[in-house]
Order: structure tokens, then sequence, then C-alpha cells
């Protein structure tokens, strides 16, 4: 579709920054790959009180630009010396914006450096960077519905700050980042190129900021821990090492997601891993008949039972003895408050979904997805599944609000933008991933843990730390668990890895105690392996 003798993507580019239209003129040599973006950057300062201790810090909040994966630095100079109109066109790229954080008054050279972000795919980093570890954090409630606007935001006693310096990035497309060109969407969205695209952005801001010769860190959430894995080899591959890497409601194994595991049969992973989070569940909501005291009693004999005489009953199939399905649905009622005829007809196969909408029924409410301590009212009583997460219609207004006015007002960045907290790429994104040793991406559910693997060998000193919440159905707890021991190292190195996890749920930081045992527990981790460096 043409306006004029005008392209419509013309006009689209039109509008961003930087960029001009004009008439094409017949005659004129070919045009060099026009620059869709430019970098950006703001500057404010402000100061936090962590543990007691104020902290001096000054923020940017601002733009780098990468571009499609196979991008040159010489593609626009080839471009531009070339009359010939095979010249290269240019590639996609994409405009990511961060929000980095450095403390005042130390060396920052050799002073830790920890890049976060949150996943999706298709979310911004607003999650951490509100509600975890930035200087400001928006107040909601613990666990029923925030009350509406005005939002509260106060001092973040639980920031990051005091362990590291911070930069919070959100993936292209999402928050503030932006991307443009030809094929742009192939050229993003999918888990290679996002790897890629995180790379890149890594290795500009350590050249832009002097932080070479920083103890290096990552902390993703959710798909953001596949990212983070992912990114840990990606690095190396760029001879940048890391001190660790901090994984939050980690899925690195993506068959044992529990998202529609009923049209995967003979997959019986995923309900594996869930049920013990179930168990917590419904504990937590006072559902069982012999309720002990200690959640992690309880916890330690439900991972026993699900991955011993659980397992073994799914791994017989139809072929499971009517008696021995009867004990097993018993064993399930008693840990899940589930009644064993519905666990019959489930084929002691529970969907996290029918959970959540099963446990309370009787009361007419659903659980939450992300924090199954989040209760609302069920959409549709005769529904067989959750319709909707009671946690994130919970709390989401009050993140966005807060963030659109801390980011407008005080680091003054943002004005005739709109911010994008997430995007749908969800069922359009490119989950084909090539591992090391693969000749070519592998048409199958992405798995990062042979990326993390190599990473380790390569570089022995680099640690890992999970973390991850009780009460969280989306990537349940004994997930990573499950991963982790399934991670292809030798045993030195998995001495590794270390485990935190707490009475919480997805976002374990949404639950004021747990964000300050999070905070502890990860600066104490930083503090361990950074060689020293403050």
């Amino acid at each position: 579709m043409r306006f004029g003798s005008l392209p419509v993507f013309a006009m689209a580019l039109a509008c961003l920054p930087g960029v001009s239209a004009a008439a094409e003129a017949p005659d004129a040599r070919p045009a060099a790959p026009v620059e869709l973006f430019q970098p950006e950057a703001v500057q404010s300062a402000g100061s936090v009180t962590v543990g007691g201790s104020r902290i001096a810090y000054h923020a940017v909040a601002g733009t780098l630009v990468v571009h499609a994966k196979g991008w040159e630095d010489t593609d626009a100079m080839e471009a531009k010396a070339s009359g010939d109109d095979d010249a290269p066109k240019g590639k996609a790229e994409a405009s990511m914006f961060y929000t980095a954080y450095f403390k005042d008054g130390v060396p920052s050279a050799n002073r830790p450096i920890t890049f976060l972000f949150n996943g999706g795919p298709g979310s911004s980093s607003v999650w951490l960077h509100m509600g975890a570890f930035g200087p400001v954090r928006v107040q909601t409630a613990d666990n029923t519905h925030t009350p509406p606007a005005p939002y509260a935001t106060v001092n973040n006693d639980a920031s990051l700050l005091d362990a590291s310096d911070l930069v919070f990035i959100d993936a292209p497309g999402t928050g503030f980042s932006r991307i443009a060109g030809p094929d742009k969407d192939k050229a993003f969205y999918g888990v290679d190129q996002d790897i890629d695209a995180f790379a890149q952005f890594i290795g500009q801001f350590l050249s832009k900021y002097g932080r070479w010769n920083s103890p290096k860190y990552l902390f993703g959430e959710s798909y953001g821990t596949m990212r983070g894995a992912g990114l840990a080899l990606a690095l190396q591959n760029q001879s940048i090492d890391l001190n660790g890497v901090i994984l939050l409601s980690d899925i690195l194994n993506w068959d044992l997601m529990p998202d529609d595991p009923q049209v995967n049969p003979s997959v019986d992973l995923p309900y594996i891993v869930a049920l013990p989070t179930y168990a917590a569940t419904a504990w937590y909501h006072h559902k069982l008949a012999d309720r002990p005291d200690d959640l992690a009693t309880l916890l330690r004999q439900v991972e026993a039972f699900a991955t011993g005489d659980y397992a073994q009953a799914l791994m017989q199939g139809n072929l499971l003895p009517e008696a021995d399905r009867q004990r097993i649905a018993a064993k399930m009622a008693a840990f899940t408050g589930l009644p064993v005829s519905y666990l019959l007809k489930t084929n002691l196969r529970i969907e996290y979904g029918a959970f959540q909408k099963e446990l309370l029924a009787g009361q007419g409410l659903t659980t939450g997805t992300l924090d199954t301590r989040f209760t609302g009212a069920t959409l549709d009583p005769l529904s067989k599944v959750a319709q909707y997460d009671p946690q994130s219609s919970a709390i989401g207004g009050a993140y966005i609000a807060a963030f659109n006015q801390y980011v407008r007002t005080t680091l003054h960045y943002g004005e005739g933008k709109a911010f994008k907290p997430g995007i749908d790429v969800y069922g359009s994104w490119d989950y084909r991933h090539q591992p090391p040793g693969a000749g070519k991406p592998l048409i199958a559910l992405p798995n990062v843990l042979p990326d993390l693997a190599v990473a380790m060998k390569n570089n022995p000193t680099m640690k890992v730390m999970v973390n991850g919440g009780y009460f969280d159905v989306s990537t349940p707890y004994f997930e990573g668990v499950f991963e982790m021991r399934h991670l292809p190292v030798p045993p030195d190195l998995q001495a590794n890895v270390e485990y935190s996890y707490y009475q919480s749920g997805h976002m374990v930081y949404a639950h004021l105690p747990s964000l300050h045992e999070l905070h502890d527990n990860v600066a104490a981790f930083i503090r361990r392996t950074d060689g020293g460096a403050r």
C-alpha cells in the first residue's frame, strides 16, 4: 500500500527519532542503510537507604542500539561505497532501554555490576525494577488486591545497590525498547535471537561505562532464567566471563513446563515437578486433613512421593493396575486436598489451571498462577481451568502506574513515548534453540541446560544461584531442583550451584519478608564471589 509516492514503511520510519523520509529520486544512487535509532542517555541523581546506611547514586535512563544477528559494523560503509542495487540494505535494529544505577563515592572500574531482566517472553523489567531491587519500591498488598490509585512508592531498603551496581534491561520491543527494520520480528523474537541481542547489549554497556574489569552477574527471572543460562555461554564466546548467574523462578528445560501438558501425552514430568507446589498451596489454604505445622517437612514427603511411587505409576500409563490407581489417588488427595474422585477423573495428572480452579471451588474462588497465596472470584464456575491469574490482577496496575510516574518525573525519561510492560509474543516466539554440539537449531522445546553446563566447564569459577517460591505453579520450585539434578556437569562443578527457596510465589519479592530474605541471600552470594571487589 502506498500514499502518493511515499511507502507506508517510509512513513513509519519518519516517525522514529532521527529518521526522515524524502521523495525518491529516480536517478539517485542507492542509499546507505538508514540508522533507525540513536543511543540515548538521561542522567539523574538520588539516594537510597539500605540496612540503615544511605547510598548516594547516579542513574542513567537510556538506550543502546543492537542489530540482527550477523550484522557487521562495516555494512553501512560497504553500502555507502557501492552504487550497486544489490548493496546491503541494512538489517533490523533494536533500541534497548535500560536504567542503570551506579553507587557514588567508590571506584567503579572494579565494582560488581549486575544485569537484571524479567522474562515472558515479552516482558519488560518493570517487575524486578519496582518490586525487587531498584531504589524505589511500589507498595502492594501481600496476598490480596492492592487498593486503587494513588499508589504509594517508598524507599526500597532491600535494594541490591549495597552489593552491586544495577542495570535493568527491557527486552527488544518491551518497555521503552523498540524494534524496526526488515523482518524485525524474526530478528529479535526467538530464543537464540533474544540471547544474541542481550549479549550485544552487555558488550556495548561494558565499553560505554568502562566496566570490563568489574565482577559481572546476571539476574534473570522466569523466562529470563532461560535467557540468563544461554547468555552465560554467549558472553563467554565473546570472552566475557561471569562471576555468577542468579536465577529466580527458573525454567531452563521447557519439557518440564506445566503449560498444557495434556496435549503432550507420555511426557509426565510436568505433573511430577508441580505436585509439591500443589501440596504447598493446599497447606497454605488449610485444605489438608492432616496438616503439619512445618511446610518444609511436608514438602520433603511430597518430593519423595512425586519422584518415587507417583512417577512410577505415571510411567505405567494405561497398564497401571486399578488397585494401584486407587492407592496413588488417595495419597495425592492427602497431599493436595482434592477429592479422590476428581483425581481419578484427571487420570492422576493435574493441570495447574485445573488445580487453581478446583482447590477452592467450594468457596467460588480461584487461586493465583504466579502466586497461589492470592485468590480471586472464579470467572466461570463451570470452566475446567482457571481463566485468569488473581495475583497479576491484584498488583499489575500498581506496578505500571508507579513506574510510569517514576521514570517520567524522577528519571526524566519517556516524554512522548509509550511504556509497554509486556507484548504479546508468547505464541509467535521462535522456540528453536541451537545448544552447544548441535549443528543446527533443534525442532524441540528449548533446553539451555547444555549451555549452562558448557559455560560452567569453561569457567569453573562461575557460581550459580537458584531461587524460587513455594507457591508458584507457573514455574514450580521443584522444577528448578529437578533441572539442576540433571545439569550435565561433574560433581566438583555441581558444588558451584546453591539453592534458596521462599514462602512466596513466582515474584518472590511480592511478599515483603521474602524480599528481604532474597536481598540478603543474593547480596551474600555476590560478596562471596566478587573477588573482594566492592
